[in-house]
């Protein structure tokens, strides 16, 4: 039987495990919206079950980070994290002050909130940083997204909006929101096979959770919302990208790492409608949000490896004149 390259396809579109299942699933949303219910039994689940799923997910991606990271590791790491969510939580403060918990209501920005900012620029993508690092980086600086992994999941934003002032989340919620990932590290740091066996369930988790989380969206507001999402990937690549590549310089790097992780998660886009879940009064934010973080994360996905190629480009240019006057001098 003749075979399909639909993998490679998918591939082909940046984030495309998680924007192409996304995609199909607010098409049915929005064309066929009682088909889930008509068929129900494990079809209506397939396409209501984001939260069952992600909580897995979770599990699995904190089977993957390793707690005996080496010093460098440490260093780079915790100080790109710092970065990342300190330029977030920045933000989050200053939208919060203007925005409060809900959306724009009308006009140019209608359906822009500070959960869908603080959402897109809190968690780095990681298959793309790593990508980039091993080809412009060194591999001590791929190694430092173990330490960045643990912005996976809506916790940090959760805390991001209560130190922005807004609506606060008990601290069950809070624990709550970050159990599954710490019991994915516990054990897959107890065990090196769990580790194996539950990390390579990552990339296989996205799309269905992509697909439920589509399920809930109106593709009538996607034009609204790409306009939106281009603007909101370009501003996380420059508002998280200058404290990331100043960081990164002052760690000791060339600043190539730093803006290789300006940009947004597949599985970021999932997080407002986690929030959403945790407390309610996110509920209308969450809407526009998830579409939002979507259309970042292909933005950011496009934007930043372009900018990660020119910074690297020029940090080589550099390098090759000091060796060239380095040369001349003992001449």
């Amino acid at each position: 039987m003749a075979q399909l390259p639909i993998k490679r396809a998918i591939e082909r579109v940046p984030g495309g495990m998680m924007i192409v299942p996304l995609l199909f699933g607010a098409l049915i949303a929005t064309f066929l919206p009682d088909t889930p219910k008509f068929f129900g039994s494990f079809t209506n689940a397939l396409f209501t079950g984001a939260l069952p799923i992600l909580a897995v997910f979770y599990v699995c991606m904190g089977s993957s980070i390793d707690v005996k990271a080496t010093p460098y590791l440490l260093k780079k790491g915790g100080a790109l994290f710092a970065a990342k969510v300190g330029s977030a939580i920045l933000v989050g403060v200053v939208l919060g002050h203007f925005l409060g918990e809900q959306p724009v209501s009308s006009g140019l920005f209608a359906g822009m909130s500070t959960l869908a900012v603080v959402a897109a620029m809190n968690d780095t993508n990681g298959g793309l940083y790593m990508a980039l690092m091993g080809q412009y980086g060194k591999s001590e600086d791929v190694g430092a997204y173990t330490i960045m992994s643990l912005e996976s999941g809506p916790f940090l934003t959760m805390v991001t909006l209560g130190v922005a002032g807004l609506s606060a989340f008990p601290w069950q919620t809070l624990v709550g929101s970050i159990l599954p990932l710490a019991a994915g590290m516990l054990l897959g740091n107890l065990d090196r096979e769990m580790r194996n066996f539950l990390g390579r369930a990552v990339p296989v988790m996205i799309p269905f959770f992509a697909l439920a989380l589509g399920a809930s969206l109106d593709l009538h507001k996607v034009w609204q919302a790409g306009l939106l999402g281009m603007g909101l990937g370009v501003a996380v690549v420059i508002v998280t990208g200058i404290p990331l590549y100043l960081t990164d310089r002052l760690t000791g790097g060339t600043g190539v790492a730093g803006v290789a992780a300006a940009n947004t998660a597949g599985n970021g886009a999932a997080v407002p409608a986690l929030i959403a879940a945790a407390n309610p009064v996110y509920a209308e934010a969450a809407k526009s949000a998830t579409l939002l973080v979507a259309s970042c994360v292909v933005v950011t996905a496009i934007v930043s490896p372009i900018l990660t190629a020119a910074v690297a480009k020029r940090v080589g240019k550099h390098a090759d004149a000091r060796r060239a006057a380095a040369l001349e001098a003992t001449r």
